[in-house]
């Protein structure tokens, strides 16, 4: 029987690796597995049949030179990068052999089950594109490689990475190679990450995760580089001449958020600012006395009520409402119906942003908080990976650019913002990066309130899965988009 597979994976203790070995070895098309393990390890008992490979870590650079010399002559290449019991359905490695072998991709992965506690539950994945560059795009824990693919991109790898390097693997693959989903179940992984998707999606900006982005944003700006995607930091001048009667307003879209409208009416209405400044809401067929509550502001003639002609808008097309209103001001900035502004001078430091770095949009910082405006883990969200050379470049690596947003309003409207209601800020931050200067502002200026009606908060697999084909088709746009301008067509 063929036997040109070879497997590798992470020690974590004697109990999990023996039975994934195991798992591995009973499809019979496996010739070797080899165990990457930390220098100083005392390795696996006798009898245990793997290879040993030393490294720092199973994503490092080392380690990857270290599994293409074993799969020197290995015609596939199997990673499993979880620590637990792994359990490989029937036929499962035979069946992705097959699909790599068949369309000559580098690289293919599937859908899963999903252990947590006794429970199991399908775990399907999202088709790989040539714009999903996010480096926590789930693959699933299993991922037969082309050997030759394998061994290629291992062979280009000039930067040494002690977290980035399965990353780096994958872009350089991607840039040869097509990357095959098969969308069906063919093991079962244990999850250990149980928490919300709420509470998952900071973890890029954790200031603990620091060296970990860093090194990405090296191999996504290599990557970028090498197919043509790159931009350097040049921009379109912007000059804020045009005739309006508001000089700034801010934007609140929002649907039956009766518990929190208020406070973030008040927290815009109490600015104090030198700037002529008023209020769009955007109420879109509130249902639970949002609107009665909205109403009630009505005395004070800076809130401007816009209840939208039409019932097919999500946030997005609520935005366009307020952006194409006569009575939107020169700068168009963003207030979630769920937030409230940090304090009275919030509108004036953006406005002066504007101004004193000469940019199209300006996006802030923000503190996360509960429901009761206590400060929750992990704090301050301030993005200041952002760099102004490079930090167009690696919003296509992340989920986001941060918040809150700001948007010169001529650009804005030029560009629209797509009628959605996930990921319509992160698309029209896109593509204002593509040509215009991004300004920011590094101190706190409002409070995220996060609770369990925050509209992201707990995410099934299905939701999850398309927020993030969204985010990767936006993605994919813009890096088309790019590619195109910097070709000169």
């Amino acid at each position: 029987m063929d036997k040109s597979l070879i497997c590798f994976l992470p020690f974590s203790d004697t109990g999990s690796v023996t039975a994934s070995i195991a798992s591995l070895r009973s499809s019979g098309l496996v010739s070797r597995v080899f165990v990457v393990l930390p220098p100083g390890s005392r390795g696996l008992p006798d009898g245990s049949e793997a290879g040993l490979i030393t490294s720092e870590g199973f994503a490092a650079t080392d380690a990857l030179r270290k599994m293409a010399a074993a799969a020197v002559e290995s015609d596939y290449v199997l990673t499993y990068s979880k620590g637990f019991p792994l359990d490989m359905g029937n036929h499962a490695l035979a069946r992705m052999k097959q699909v790599c072998g068949d369309t000559g991709a580098g690289m293919v992965y599937s859908d899963y089950y999903e252990k947590k506690g006794d429970a199991i539950a399908p775990h399907p994945v999202i088709d790989y594109q040539e714009g999903a560059l996010r480096d926590d795009f789930n693959f699933g824990s299993v991922i037969l490689y082309s050997g030759k693919a394998f061994r290629d991109a291992c062979a280009r790898m000039d930067r040494e990475y002690a977290f980035a390097g399965l990353y780096d693997l994958r872009l350089k693959i991607s840039q040869k190679y097509p990357l095959i989903h098969i969308p069906e179940l063919l093991y079962t992984e244990v999850e250990t990450d149980t928490r919300k998707t709420g509470e998952k999606q900071f973890d890029y900006v954790d200031p603990r995760n620091r060296a970990v982005q860093v090194e990405m944003e090296k191999a996504c700006t290599d990557h970028l580089r090498c197919i043509g995607g790159w931009l350097p930091p040049r921009f379109r001048d912007v000059s804020f001449d045009d005739d309006f009667e508001y000089d700034a307003s801010v934007v609140i879209p929002v649907r039956n958020r009766v518990k929190t409208i208020a406070d973030a009416i008040r927290s815009v209405l109490g600015q104090k600012t030198k700037y002529r400044f008023n209020l769009i809401v955007v109420d879109n067929y509130s249902t639970d006395g949002t609107t009665e509550i909205i109403r009630s502001f009505a005395g004070d003639s800076r809130l401007v009520h816009i209840i939208p002609g039409r019932k097919d808008l999500g946030i997005g097309g609520c935005w366009n409402e307020a952006v194409f209103s006569d009575r939107c001001g020169r700068f168009a900035i963003q207030l979630d119906s769920d937030d409230l502004y940090i304090d009275d001078s919030v509108v004036t430091r953006i406005v002066d942003a504007f101004h004193e770095q000469q940019c199209a949009m300006v996006v802030g910082s923000y503190r996360m908080v509960n429901f009761n405006l206590d400060e929750i883990p992990p704090g301050l969200i301030d993005h200041r990976e952002w760099t102004p050379d490079n930090g167009r470049n690696n919003a296509l690596r992340i989920n986001g650019l941060g918040a809150p947003r700001a948007f010169y309003t001529p650009v804005l409207r030029k560009i629209r913002i797509p009628n959605v209601s996930y990921g319509e800020d992160y698309a029209v931050g896109l593509a204002i990066s593509r040509h215009y200067r991004i300004g920011r502002i590094y101190e706190p200026l409002y409070l995220c309130r996060r609770w369990e009606e925050n509209s992201d908060a707990v995410l099934d697999v299905a939701k999850a899965n398309a927020h993030n084909l969204y985010k990767d088709r936006i993605r994919t746009i813009e890096l088309l988009a790019r590619k195109k301008m910097l070709a000169g067509s």
